[in-house]
Formats: C-alpha cells, structure tokens, sequence
C-alpha cells in the first residue's frame, strides 16, 4: 500500500486529523490500481467519524438567471449568451416544492437565488417563504442567497435558516480565472460570518474548471481550514453559453481520487454528492463515491441541470445500507 495511506489510516482514521496539502496532493496523485484502496479507506474514516447515515437535500432556485455576477461556469449569469432567463418563484410553489422534497425522506430543503446577495425584494421574499415552509412541512430550511452583510445573517438566524450554503467554488489561487466580478476574500467573508452566527456553515466548489492537481489540494485544505458542516463536490457540467462551456468532463477516476482526498482531509465533515457527478461518474462511479467516502446527496434536479430521479438515489442507499438520516435526529 501506498505511503500516503499508511500515514493517513494512522492519522486520519485511528486520530481523526486530517491530512495537510502534501498528503492530500499525494491522494490526488495516486496510480489507478490504488484508488480502490484510497476509496477503501475513506470509507473507513466516514464510518468512524461520522457513522453510517447518510442525509438526503433537496434544493429548489427561488430566483433564477439574471445574475449580474460573472462566474465563468454558471448559466445564470446575465452576462453571458446562456438559455436560462430571470424567473421568480411564489410562496405556494416554494412551499410545494419543500413537500415534495419532504416526500423523498429528505431533512435538508435548501432555497437558492442566482444574485450577488439579497436585496430587500429578496428578504422579503425568504421571510415569507421560510414562514410558510415552516407552518407546512416538516423539514430543515438552509438558504444560499450570495453574499450577506451582518445584518442579513441575523435576519436568517431570526427567520430559522439553519444552515447557510456559499461556495468558496475553488482555491484561493486560481479564483481570479473563474471570477473576476468579486474577490474570494468577499466570499470568505461572508462564511466567517455565518459560522459566528451559529448557523451551520455548507461550502464546497465545483472540480475541473481547469485548476491545475496542486490546486485541488489546496482547495481542500482551505476548506479544512473553514471547518464547514457540509462541503458539497460538484464535477462541472460545461454549460453552453459560458465561459467554460467547451471544458473537458473531469475523468472518473481523478473524480474519485478526489472524493477520497477531500474525506481525508476531513474525516468529520458531510461530504455531499452534487451537480455533474452523473455525467463525471455514471451510476457505477456513484455507487463507488459513496463507498468512497461520500455521506450526503442532493435528490432530484439541481438549479439549471437534471440530476438522477430521487428515487433511484434512494435505492441505492438502500441496495448498500446505508441508512437516511432521520429529521428527528437533526433538530
């Protein structure tokens, strides 16, 4: 076996400290008949620290397109030639979409807005949305709206938002190449303030928009170093119509080199399977990412791209026995 696994089922597994940048890059550097034993152990350390269940999102855009942000992999940039449109959705879609989440067994119900941060049109909006969901289903409320203020966090806290997503999307270093219309530093801002807030903190990035391996290491490490409840894996879906439209789908195996470089970097976090893993990985590819370090999924579609029918997602959990995390046991 590799060196690097030696250290980390030490490390990581035996200690529950997860590996720096050398060691991580090293994971991500793994020959192709290693990576079953990557994999192999990343499972180990998801089943020590965080146990066997896995929990189940689902994830609805309350304000889609028209973003004035210019993100180079997102088609619901205003900026670009992409299909997608500004489109608002009302409270009984909002709240029905929350049910039918629900209905999949899942705890997390996350509402998304394609803008740079909320506006007062926008807050209103939660504030009746998140009221509505509440007094109707029976589920956790997470936003990702932008980029907050403080006062915005505090409203979000009042309103019962548990969790707040907010992608850093990459590494510090390479963040200029993907984003120029803000800063990472802006980003990290706003994360820094939602862990002080108490609220749950979800930041995760999207892999292959052309960062370089040593990139990807760093990547994780500065998501170590955030300490996130939940760190979401999305594998670009090239978009037509945007800057990285006509980029290269990560390969499958350099997918799972990461599922497990980033469980092992760390061990206690909810790692969750988002966009693109379907056209990255395939339902073969899926089904080794979560025995591969993986504990959470988004069921259903995501924002401007379909993702596997809820149901298959479920069967599979259920085909490897791996229990959905109970509402109960999240409140």
């Amino acid at each position: 076996m590799p060196e690097i696994l030696d250290l980390a089922r030490t490390q990581v597994l035996e200690r529950g400290v997860g590996l720096d940048e050398a060691g991580v890059l090293a994971v991500l550097r793994l020959p192709d008949e290693c990576v079953p034993d990557a994999l192999q152990l990343a499972h180990e350390v998801r089943m020590r620290w965080c146990g066997p269940e896995v929990e189940v999102e689902g994830i609805v855009s309350l304000k889609t397109g028209g973003c004035p942000e210019d993100c180079h992999f997102c088609s619901q940039s205003g900026l670009f030639t992409s299909p997608v449109r500004s489109v608002w959705l009302d409270i009984p879609a909002l709240v029905e979409a929350a049910k039918q989440t629900a209905k999949t067994g899942a705890t997390e119900f996350c509402i998304v807005a394609a803008v740079r941060g909320p506006d007062d049109r926008l807050m209103k909006q939660m504030r009746e949305g998140v009221a509505a969901i509440r007094a109707e289903v029976d589920i956790q409320v997470a936003a990702s709206l932008g980029m907050l203020s403080q006062a915005q966090v505090d409203e979000l806290v009042e309103m019962g938002v548990h969790r707040y997503n907010h992608n850093l999307e990459t590494c510090r270093s390479y963040f200029p190449n993907v984003v120029t219309t803000h800063s990472w530093e802006e980003r990290w801002d706003t994360l820094r303030m939602v862990r002080d807030s108490g609220m749950e903190v979800c930041c995760g990035g999207i892999l292959g928009l052309g960062e370089t391996v040593e990139q990807r290491a760093e990547f994780a490490v500065q998501l170590a170093e955030l300490d996130p409840h939940e760190v979401p894996l999305n594998f670009l879906n090239p978009r037509p119509g945007t800057p990285l439209g006509d980029r290269p789908v990560v390969e499958g195996k350099d997918a799972l080199r990461a599922i497990a470089a980033f469980r092992l970097a760390m061990p206690r976090t909810i790692l969750r399977y988002a966009g693109g893993r379907e056209l990255t990985l395939g339902d073969l590819g899926t089904r080794d990412g979560l025995l591969g370090g993986i504990n959470a999924v988004i069921v259903g579609n995501y924002l401007t791209t379909l993702g596997r029918p809820a149901g298959d997602d479920l069967a599979l959990l259920d085909e490897l026995k791996m229990p959905v995390k109970a509402l109960s046991a999240t409140l």
